[in-house]
């Protein structure tokens, strides 16, 4: 039976606990690199951007099936 992928991958990850907490995930359909930051109970979630305003795009590959 073939795997289900999840729409999201995480690509970095920096923090720990309840501390303040940064990570990158990467839609797998579109591309696009969102920065999720989190302290404590609350956090925040925003695309990526280049310096000329357009969201940073990243191709992931698709895992292979076992």
């Amino acid at each position: 039976m073939a795997k289900i992928e999840d729409r999201f991958v995480r690509t970095y990850a920096q923090g720990s606990g309840f501390g303040t907490r940064i990570e990158i995930w990467v839609d797998r359909q579109t591309g696009v690199n969102y920065l999720w930051q989190a302290s404590g109970y609350a956090g925040g979630l925003t695309p990526l951007l280049n310096r000329d305003g357009t969201p940073v795009i990243t191709t992931v590959p698709r895992s292979e099936d076992p």
